[in-house]
């Protein structure tokens, strides 16, 4: 009965996202018979003619997540090490606490932070603003899941690399990092998710133009920020495309996530067969 239970539970799961993929793809049905193929090809977005392409939000999505990892990834893996390995008893638990309130902090007032501060130190609203300010966003999630990652290194482990004459350095990189890879890829997966899903501190921040930009200082547009700005007045085609972005983000958090899995799970083979 238990393994019944456990059972149902994990296929409620995929039953749950099967269902919203298959209603939200229904609803989008006519932007893709209208656009076909060009949705995900065409950066135009033009509402008056009826024409609509993805392109632009996508590029915009992946760009700010993108800044958003380069700064926040090693901030949060440095701080998971300070707590778990070097911090005295006494500093954690304040750290912990301050970061624990960064993750409470409502993100609408994270995007008027980036308003009134961030747009104009760096001169506007840009992908560099969005990136910036989902770096901050997105760093208290991954320092606390992958400070549990750390913590659960068995003692073992750190103990016989210090044995064997190995630095701090070299114990965290020959005995820590090997045994939380796939740990951290959960951590920094869960990160990019909040990151490209973020909607109204994107939107306040990013600059609301659908335009593809090899400079990042220059205003951009994001899926998420895009349908939280025109989803409130569109109709017909309109509203078909907005719920089309949607399906499109959604399959991209999962294609990320297999892709993820899939190079943790070859690098563990290859440790498995160095091992042997």
């Amino acid at each position: 009965m238990f393994s019944a239970v456990c059972l149902a539970s994990g296929l409620m799961v995929l039953v749950v996202l099967g269902l919203i993929l298959i209603s939200t793809s229904h609803e989008a049905m006519p932007v893709f018979r209208q656009e076909g193929l060009g949705f995900l090809t065409s950066s135009q977005w033009d509402i008056p003619g009826n024409h609509f392409g993805a392109l632009a939000f996508i590029y915009g999505t992946l760009v700010a997540s993108v800044i958003a990892l380069i700064i926040a990834v090693p901030i949060s893996l440095g701080l998971a090490l300070f707590l778990t390995e070097l911090a005295p008893r006494k500093l954690r638990t304040p750290v912990v606490f301050l970061i624990d309130l960064l993750a409470a902090i409502p993100s609408v007032v994270y995007g008027l932070w980036g308003i009134l501060v961030f747009a104009p130190w760096l001169g506007g609203r840009s992908f560099m603003t969005a990136g910036i300010i989902l770096a901050i966003m997105i760093t208290p999630i991954v320092t606390s899941i992958s400070k549990e990652v750390f913590a659960t290194v068995p003692r073992d482990q750190k103990e016989a690399a210090w044995g064997l004459g190995a630095t701090r350095f070299e114990m965290i990189r020959g005995a820590v990092f090997p045994y939380s890879r796939n740990g951290l890829v959960g951590a920094v997966m869960l990160g990019l998710g909040r990151a490209m899903g973020e909607t109204i501190a994107v939107a306040l921040v990013i600059g609301s133009v659908p335009a593809i930009r090899a400079q990042l200082f220059e205003p951009g547009d994001a899926m998420a920020a895009v349908i939280a700005n025109q989803f409130g007045e569109a109709s017909g085609t309109h509203r078909a495309a907005l719920i089309g972005l949607g399906v499109v983000l959604f399959l991209m958090t999962v294609i990320i996530n297999i892709l993820a899995r899939t190079v943790t799970g070859r690098a563990d083979r290859r440790l498995s067969g160095a091992k042997r």
